[in-house]
């Protein structure tokens, strides 16, 4: 895909992570839109997935460990096919299979329950290690908050991956500096996060996670490593692409208004006007 397709989707992609939140009125959507450009990029380009077989044996595995942002997730896999974008307005419903965290047993498309932070990279690396004791081909992705970086399971299962040289695995930290509550420097600061992932024995990639040339870049690199795991540092805006929610932590967690969501997809139209007019 070029970029500009990929734009246009990822517009898409926030247009239905707010409105998740708003027929929710509950959810996630800072960390949602400062992830969307990876989902997007992830699901419709890197991964090796098939919307109409979604548990094929040779698929690539993607883990949320930051699975508070599942509208994101959720979103990028309607876009992509595997359930119908309607669907999306009855997140956090009762009997709806899209809850405020994924859940693996009834989403297509999910291949780990998530929502303990600290505990999906675990999971992924799980995974890549049993790819590599049974000859396995596919490849394992997660992504990680920066402020889920504060929990220490993080680093045990960083420095697992490295001392099995499991080079089938991707990490992705989505470094938008700020959670629940304030920036990640104010609650427990992790920097520097790439020197850190560096002495973990990781092969490290520094990108503007909105840039789709860096994102494609860094993946291709990623493919090319042999003997150690990478990591892939984004640093993102939380809210990216709606006006009031940028760089803003009251929207780590809230859900807009019926005024706050006309303001909000109001932004959205207009970058998709000016997407379409390239």
């Amino acid at each position: 895909m070029t970029n500009l397709e990929l734009q246009r989707i990822a517009n898409e992609v926030r247009k239905d992570i707010v409105t998740e939140v708003h027929s929710a009125k509950s959810g996630h959507p800072g960390g949602s839109l400062s992830a969307a450009d990876v989902f997007t990029y992830l699901y419709f380009e890197e991964l090796n997935i098939d919307p109409k077989d979604p548990n094929k044996p040779d698929r690539d595995r993607f883990v949320l460990s930051k699975g508070h942002t599942a509208p994101g997730l959720y979103a990028a896999l309607a876009e992509r096919g595997f359930f119908p974008k309607e669907d999306l307005t009855t997140l956090r419903q009762i009997g709806s299979h899209l809850q405020g965290h994924p859940c693996m047993q009834h989403t297509p498309g999910l291949d780990m329950s998530s929502g303990s932070l600290g505990q999906g990279i675990s999971a992924a690396v799980g995974m890549a290690l049993s790819a590599k004791v049974f000859g396995d081909s596919f490849r394992v992705y997660t992504l990680l908050g920066d402020g889920e970086l504060q929990e220490g399971q993080v680093w045990e299962a960083s420095m697992f991956a490295s001392a099995k040289k499991l080079d089938n695995l991707c990490v992705i930290v989505d470094n938008n500096n700020l959670q629940i509550d304030g920036t990640v420097v104010e609650v427990n600061s992790p920097y520097p996060i790439d020197e850190k992932f560096t002495a973990f024995g990781f092969h490290v990639i520094n990108v503007n996670g909105h840039d789709f040339d860096e994102l494609r870049a860094a993946f291709a690199e990623a493919k090319t490593v042999k003997g150690q795991p990478t990591a892939i540092i984004m640093k993102t805006v939380k809210g990216k692409g709606v006006s009031f929610m940028e760089n803003n932590v009251a929207w780590h967690g809230s859900a807009p208004n019926d005024e706050q969501y006309a303001v909000a997809m109001a932004d959205l139209e207009k970058v998709g006007e000016a997407l379409c007019q390239k």
